[in-house]
């Protein structure tokens, strides 16, 4: 006898969420699955506010810095919710669907409990949404990990960096300080 898991799509998720199935519960659709995701210790929140703080300053109008709101993946049957989505600022559009992948510059999650979840089933599910540049912020090593150039379900460039600065592909003549984004 094989067991097989229900899969969920945006829309049963979504219904769910109307109907108040999930209130009071931190979960994320994840590849068709409802995940819950780890609390967020006090280090990992305020560091990951501070980030987004900083990207705010240095990229202004540019782009909308989100945190922890969740963003869509239509071919994946996702809807997760990355610690900082730096997407085109389309407030109005925003308020009738969450962003899709050709609307984010890129993502960044702060991983201390959650590293696997982030660094392999968040990793595939950006890398196939076509999401250009996701980065990993490693709080337990003090690392930034920067993938780019998703392709096949997978990022073909990475990068690990303890210090110096980062730019993102879509802004290259933005400097962002390693440091900032571990430190806060």
């Amino acid at each position: 006898m094989t067991i097989t898991t229900a899969k969920w799509s945006l829309d049963d998720y979504h219904q769910m969420i109307a109907a108040n199935i999930l209130v009071g519960r931190q979960v994320e659709l994840l590849n068709g699955e409802i995940i819950e995701m780890a609390p967020e210790g006090p280090e990992h929140a305020q560091i990951s506010t501070d980030a987004a703080d900083y990207l705010r300053e240095l990229l202004g109008t540019k782009v909308l810095v989100r945190e922890a709101k969740p963003i869509t993946l239509p071919n994946s049957n996702s809807e997760p919710e990355p610690d900082i989505a730096i997407a085109q600022p389309l407030r109005a559009l925003y308020r009738t669907r969450h962003p899709y992948p050709k609307n984010i510059f890129w993502l960044i999650e702060y991983a201390n409990t959650s590293w696997l979840k982030d660094s392999e089933v968040k990793r595939q599910a950006y890398a196939s949404a076509n999401i250009q540049e996701y980065w990993i912020v490693n709080l337990k090593l003090r690392q930034v990990v920067a993938l780019w150039q998703p392709e096949q379900g997978d990022y073909q460039q990475a990068l690990n960096l303890t210090e110096g600065t980062l730019s993102p592909q879509v802004f290259p003549e933005v400097e962002i300080s390693v440091q900032r984004l571990i430190e806060g």
